[in-house]
Order: structure tokens, then C-alpha cells, then sequence
């Protein structure tokens, strides 16, 4: 049989592998037959029989069906909804092996995408909290629940098929896992989806069809603060059409805040929309309906669906190695590209003569120039634009030049015409932080026209997932 037969063996076939590394997002690598094979929920030493369910000509798809002999650095999950959500792919590793791997995403980023040298690359920075660290966490109902192997052989009164209180399955928006306990969200997170979930199945009050766009519950968001110990829960739902509906608002109103004292806010937000996104109208059930979160001294006020970085932990640390890069002093212009709600540029605004920060929600921009009044930081200025577009250079062009750009943009990263004009403006130094070093490594390859990558940071917000944020300090040669 030719190599090219070969190749187009019908898949579901058995193949023992020895598990060499992980690649990108987190799924591990090993070879067979000169053919690179990518198993999630995999670790590196594991000796496996795989099932292969892809495969193409140079690589092939395939999962675990028995482990023969486990990895010597292979731990028991915390969780027992590991390997079925999806968001904790990594709890099987132990946190020395996470910190290793996501430096070595950075290091091949870098290397193989960008082609970029590297002045200095540091060990990942660790956060001092692995578990219960997130300070938002949105879960969802579903009229279409994901079973597990044991719930499909219960009755339809045991296992409520279609009422789900959890998290969406990976690449299924419709099906919803009923989650129990959440070890990366706020230790509330358990005992208030049990409350939530019984509550809902006495009244009746149906959960969301993301297929057919019917349905009273849709999300429940629970966000707090490290610094004063504040915590909102958003209870997200279509306008009440039936008797269980207006039953499970009293409840909302009247009940659950008992239940939960140490709750500082409480909203319940209506979205009459379609749309999947876990924004609504919010009307506040108890508190001010906001929570204060102090990070290098700057009070955040943050309202109901503003963004504020997830890890509040390890912000302090991040935020301050971003504005040591950053080399600042006091007669200095910086801009802070991408700015969202400020926690960059207030802290760093304290250090300079001037600010300017962009940013292209309205909502971000609003909450920025509120927590620049409240904190009395005066020497900076926002502004609403898509940096992507032509009218944001227009406005950049305004602006007193920058001794220094920081620049955090989405995990895209930056649009070319917006690295041409930084490589027009020219400034001195350069931080480029992202949570996607492989589109921050072919960034940093166009702006190596100019400068010198002379030191990354990778840093560990989000333990237990491969995701990496990076700080890569430029400097122009």
C-alpha cells in the first residue's frame, strides 16, 4: 500500500502513542508513522491508546480511549466536571508544569511565528491564587442540557433534560452543562447555583432555548472584589411571560437576598434582545449596584457588565511589571492604546506629565473617565474609536507625540495600518502586552523594522487553562 493510501485510512482506527509536548491551546502532541497526532486532555509521558476521529495527510485528530501508563507528572483534577466543560484543560498538570509550558508558548511564538529574537525571556510569572481566583464568572441556563454518561440513563424527572444551570459545552452554543461547583470561580459560585436551580424547577420558570429564542432564564453573573471583599450577582432574564417567571422574580426579590447575606449588590437585568451576549436592563434588587475594586492605589468603580481583568490576585503584580516596562518619569506624554476601562493608564498616569488613552466601547470609555474623577487624576484624556480604522489615526495625529506606547489589543491583535503609523510616530520604548503571543509575535516581527525586543514577560492570569498574558518591552535601535 502506497504512503498516500496509507494516509486515507478510514478513521476511528487504535493507535498507541507516547505524549512528547503541548502545543498551542493547550493540546498535546505526539507522532506516529511520521504523522503528528493532537490529543486533548493528554499530558506529556502519558503512554496512551488513542482513537483517531480526523486525519489528514500531515496530521491526525484523536482522543483518549485508556491510559496504559500515566505521566509521572500527571495529578488527579480538582473537579469533576473536568475534561467535559472545557474551561480548566489543564487541571491535570501541576502548576510547575503549567508555568514551564506557557513560557515555552511564548518562547515558540516568538521563534516559529515571529522569528524573533528575544533579549530576555523570564519564567512565567505565578499567581498567587490557583483556585476561586476569578473575579467574574458568567454561567448560563439551557433548555437543552448536556448529559453525562449516568444522566442518560435516568428518567426525565431525575435528570430535568431540558433545564440546565451551568456552563456551554466547547463549540456547542445550545447544550449546557449542569455544573455543581466552580473551583476557578468565587467560592459562593456552588451553593448559589444549587439555591437558583431548585428555585427555578419549583416555579417552573424555564431556561433560555438558544435555538428557538424562547425562555425566561438566560445567565447568572456573579462579580466581586479582592480589595474590599464587595459581591454582585446579575441575575440575567428574558421579560417574564408565564406565572413561574413572576413567581421566580419575587423569589429574586424577596428570598435569595436572604439567603446570601453577605451578597453587596444584587441586580436582576432583563434583555429583550436575541442576542447571546449577557447584557441587559438592570434593576437593583439591594446594594449600590456596583462594586469598588483598588488596584497600585486607583479605586475601579465597576458597574454590572463593565470589563475589569478576571484575576484581581495577580492584577497588582501584572499591572505593576506592565508600567515597569513601560521605564516612565514624570515629564513624559504616554499612550495607552487600547486603554479599555483604565487600569492601565490611571496608575501609569500618576507617573507622567500626559495621558491619552483609546478605546472603542463607549461603555469602557465611560467607566475610565469616571474612575479618572473619582480618583482625581486629571493629566489624562480618552477617547471613543476603533484603532482599526482610519479616524483613529486622524485623532493620533492630534496628540502631543509619545515618549512611550503601551499597546493591549484584542487577542487578533493590531491592524497593520495601525503598526505603520507607531513605526511613523517612533517612539522610544514600547510595551506590547497581549493575551495571544502568537499574533504579539508577528506584530513585534513588523515593528522590529524599528526596535529591539530586548525582554518578554510571560505572565500566569488564568491558572489551570494554557492561556498566557505576555509583556514584551521594545525598544527603538
Amino acid at each position: 500500500m502506497s504512503r498516500r493510501n496509507q494516509r486515507k485510512k478510514r478513521i476511528n482506527e487504535f493507535v498507541e502513542l507516547t505524549i512528547e509536548s503541548l502545543g498551542f491551546e493547550g493540546v498535546a502532541i505526539a507522532r506516529h508513522e511520521g504523522i503528528v497526532h493532537f490529543v486533548k486532555q493528554a499530558v506529556p509521558g502519558d503512554v496512551i491508546i488513542a482513537e483517531v476521529f480526523t486525519k489528514k495527510s500531515s496530521y491526525a485528530e484523536a482522543r483518549i480511549k485508556e491510559i496504559i501508563t500515566p505521566s509521572p507528572i500527571r495529578v488527579t483534577p480538582v473537579c469533576i466536571h473536568f475534561g467535559v466543560c472545557g474551561g480548566c484543560s489543564w487541571q491535570n498538570l501541576p502548576m510547575n508544569e503549567q508555568l514551564l509550558w506557557k513560557k515555552q508558548h511564548v518562547a515558540d511564538s516568538f521563534e516559529r511565528i515571529g522569528k524573533v529574537s528575544i533579549g530576555e525571556l523570564t519564567e512565567t510569572l505565578s499567581s498567587p491564587r490557583t483556585l476561586h481566583y476569578r473575579n467574574k464568572m458568567e454561567f448560563s441556563f439551557g433548555a437543552s442540557r448536556w448529559l453525562t454518561d449516568v444522566e442518560m440513563n435516568m428518567d426525565e424527572t431525575e435528570s430535568h433534560k431540558n433545564f440546565a444551570l451551568g456552563l456551554h459545552i466547547p463549540g456547542r452554543f445550545d447544550k449546557v452543562l449542569d455544573v455543581e461547583n466552580c473551583y476557578i470561580a468565587h467560592e459562593i459560585s456552588g451553593r448559589m447555583l444549587t439555591e437558583i436551580r431548585k428555585a427555578a424547577l419549583k416555579f417552573g420558570a424555564s431556561a433560555y432555548n438558544a435555538r428557538q429564542h424562547h425562555g425566561f432564564l438566560r445567565n447568572v453573573i456573579i462579580r466581586s472584589s479582592a480589595a474590599t471583599g464587595e459581591i454582585m450577582v446579575i441575575i440575567l432574564t428574558s421579560p417574564p411571560t408565564e406565572s413561574g417567571d413572576e413567581q421566580m422574580i419575587d423569589w429574586l426579590d424577596n428570598i435569595f437576598p436572604e439567603l446570601f447575606p453577605e451578597l453587596t449588590t444584587v441586580i436582576h437585568a432583563v434583555n429583550r434582545t436575541t442576542s447571546p451576549v449577557a447584557v441587559g436592563e438592570p434593576r437593583i434588587i439591594k446594594g449600590s449596584g456596583f462594586i469598588t475594586e483598588i488596584v497600585l492605589g486607583v479605586e475601579f468603580r465597576i458597574s454590572p457588565f463593565s470589563f475589569f481583568q478576571t484575576n484581581p490576585w495577580q492584577l497588582e503584580r501584572f499591572l505593576s511589571d506592565i508600567i515597569a516596562a513601560a521605564q516612565l518619569s514624570s515629564e513624559e506624554t504616554l499612550w495607552d492604546l487600547y486603554c479599555g476601562t483604565g487600569s492601565i493608564t490611571l496608575p501609569a498616569a500618576k507617573l507622567v506629565k500626559n495621558t491619552f488613552g483609546v478605546e472603542l466601547s463607549c461603555g469602557s470609555i465611560e467607566d475610565a473617565r469616571e474612575n479618572a474623577e473619582r480618583n482625581g487624576i486629571s493629566n489624562v484624556q480618552f477617547f471613543v474609536e476603533d484603532l482599526h480604522k482610519p479616524a483613529a489615526l486622524e485623532i493620533l495625529q492630534r496628540l502631543s507625540a509619545p515618549d512611550v506606547i503601551i499597546i493591549d489589543p484584542p487577542r487578533a491583535g493590531v491592524h497593520t495600518t495601525l503598526l505603520a503609523h507607531i513605526l511613523e510616530v517612533a517612539p522610544p520604548r514600547l510595551v506590547y502586552v497581549s493575551c495571544n503571543p502568537a499574533t504579539q509575535a508577528r506584530d513585534c516581527a513588523i515593528l522590529a523594522e524599528k526596535y529591539d525586543v530586548v525582554k518578554v514577560q510571560p505572565v500566569d492570569m488564568f491558572p489551570h487553562t494554557y492561556h498566557v498574558e505576555s509583556i514584551a518591552q521594545l525598544i527603538r535601535r
